[in-house]
């Protein structure tokens, strides 16, 4: 994976919009950032040009070339007007900001280049909105994105103010979860937050092994002088964690993007796409090795 980045040392950081309300949470997200570091956000929207193609053969309609042409660049035209409107607000608090339009036939394919191209240290996307991640189906653009991102992904809910008081981070013994405690206790460490680590145990015969993942990691919390609350858990794990962000009032979710509980591809079911779409806080997923 990546080494980790502290909040405080980005330099470049990839914010996905689209023109729906609900990734406002990720521009919002990018704008703390950049206050935070005096990073470089660059703000992309990715149009999907396939998706007229197929709605014009789908009602039987046939568009002249030059008429498809034309609309196409006049929907570019307005997305470019609403992402400048946003670049000039940002420059007012002396925030830099790079806007970026990209036409693809799937906009996880494009937002997959763009992270090629760019290389930023993060990637920050919205929760819901018309790319369908309101449960990360599969198929989605988050959990394609998610799945192959090389840098981690910030998802954020569209109320969810981002900030780093209080932590969790999710266990689960997986070479993938001890990636995100390595991000979760740099990030402690960086802005004097509180840290949860929780481990959930299904049956009784899982219990000692949620002990052990969770007490291993005090001594390594103690050594950063990060104030570390080890926490087990019981039942069903996407059900125990989200039911812990919200009793403890979590600020940022913190998750491998593999591990014991099947994330390779973010399959459906799976553990973190359940967390992702039902957090009550921003979910910062971690590529492991």
């Amino acid at each position: 994976m990546p080494d980790a980045v502290a909040p405080s040392q980005l330099t470049k950081v990839l914010v996905c919009t689209d023109e729906s309300p609900d990734s406002q949470g990720a521009v919002n997200a990018g704008l703390v950032l950049a206050r935070l570091s005096g990073c470089r956000i660059v703000l992309l929207q990715v149009l999907q040009y396939l998706q007229d193609y197929e709605f014009q053969q789908r009602e039987g309609l046939l568009l002249p070339p030059q008429v498809t042409f034309d609309l196409a660049a006049a929907r570019e035209e307005a997305v470019r007007a609403r992402l400048e409107d946003l670049q000039t607000t940002a420059a007012k608090e002396g925030l830099e900001m790079e806007i970026r339009v990209h036409s693809s036939a799937a906009i996880s394919t494009g937002i997959l280049e763009e992270l090629e191209e760019i290389r930023p240290q993060l990637l920050i996307t919205g929760r819901h909105g018309r790319t369908g991640l309101e449960r990360l189906m599969v198929g989605s653009v988050a959990a394609r994105v998610i799945g192959q991102s090389p840098v981690p992904v910030l998802v954020v809910p569209r109320e969810a103010a981002l900030s780093f008081k209080r932590l969790l981070v999710a266990m689960d013994g997986s070479p993938y979860s001890q990636a995100a405690w390595e991000q979760a206790l740099l990030i402690a460490k960086d802005q004097g937050s509180a840290l949860i680590a929780a481990s959930v145990s299904q049956s009784d015969r899982e219990l000692k092994t949620a002990e052990e993942i969770v007490e291993k990691l005090e001594p390594l919390a103690a050594r950063e002088s990060v104030s570390l609350e080890p926490m087990v858990l019981q039942g069903r794990p996407f059900e125990a964690i989200v039911r812990l962000a919200r009793q403890k009032q979590v600020d940022l979710l913190i998750m491998g993007s593999h591990g014991r509980t099947g994330l390779m591809r973010l399959l459906m079911g799976s553990v973190a796409e359940r967390v992702i779409g039902q957090a009550p806080c921003a979910v910062l997923v971690v590529r492991g090795s």
